[in-house]
């Protein structure tokens, strides 16, 4: 999730209704079954309610089995716990070491590559807001506590709390490489103890866009082809929730790339 507005609109919406906070701290203690949940919080509306919060990123399914998402985790403790209080430079930032890495379920968007979490110790709370001008394609996002950085076709996020989730890893061995990478880049600039000199953002054009859309033609969005949709979209001529194909599960990674694409125009 990249904090554009409409995401924010479908978080605050799924957590605005009482039973759906019930289900979100129910799911923080562990992974329920829908039964549990239906025996807590009643089976009146129970699918829609599980629907309101995947849409959101906040909880997922698999079978009859439901569990938090990243993403919900660092929400709920973002509403638990002080927000982490943003430093003005880098002295004191401790250097980081990657203390976990597992690989979870095939990507969406391509089943040979892996959504990946891993952990960076110690959280650099305050201090991951400094970082963004290390990398070219970097957002810190305030709602979430989180940096987010694309490279190529892999989407990272760094979380204040530690955590880091990698989508369109081809394998164990690129996500440690990729890890330790982002690990030495981070450690330079702790070591210098000063905030990064911002750099200059690569600029991002349609054709980019264009890669991760259906590229189906269907029309829905009322553009005449998917290509003439992303120049529309990169000259802010249309939204990207018309294209209502890509709001499909299957494209969740594709869409979570083009809104982060969007963030950097």
């Amino acid at each position: 999730m990249t904090g554009s507005p409409a995401e924010v609109k479908l978080v605050s919406n799924a957590m605005a209704n009482a039973t759906r906070r019930k289900i979100m701290a129910m799911l923080v203690e562990k992974e329920r079954t829908k039964e549990e949940i239906e025996q807590a919080v009643g089976g009146t509306m129970l699918d829609y309610h599980l629907q309101m919060l995947k849409q959101a990123g906040l909880a997922d399914t698999r079978g009859d089995r439901v569990l938090i998402t990243d993403f919900g985790k660092n929400f709920m403790e973002t509403k638990s716990d002080k927000p982490a209080e943003t430093k003005k430079d880098l002295a004191g930032t401790r250097p980081l070491q990657v203390v976990d890495l597992r690989q979870l379920l095939p990507c969406i968007a391509d089943s040979s590559k892996f959504r990946i979490i891993a952990r960076f110790e110690p959280p650099l709370e305050g201090a991951l807001k400094l970082l963004e001008p290390l990398f070219p394609r970097a957002r810190y996002s305030d709602r979430i506590g989180a940096l987010i950085i694309q490279r190529g076709n892999i989407l990272i996020t760094i979380y204040s709390t530690g955590s880091v989730t990698m989508t369109m890893i081809k394998s164990e061995a690129e996500a440690r490489e990729v890890l330790e990478d982002l690990k030495k880049t981070i450690n330079e600039a702790i070591a210098k103890g000063v905030t990064p000199v911002p750099r200059e953002k690569v600029k991002v054009d349609h054709a980019e866009i264009y890669q991760y859309l259906p590229r189906t033609d269907c029309q829905i969005c009322g553009e005449q082809s998917c290509y003439a949709f992303a120049i529309k979209l990169v000259g802010r001529e249309t939204e990207i929730d018309k294209c209502t194909p890509l709001l499909e599960p299957r494209y969740a990674t594709n869409l979570e790339h083009i809104r982060t694409l969007l963030e950097y125009l």
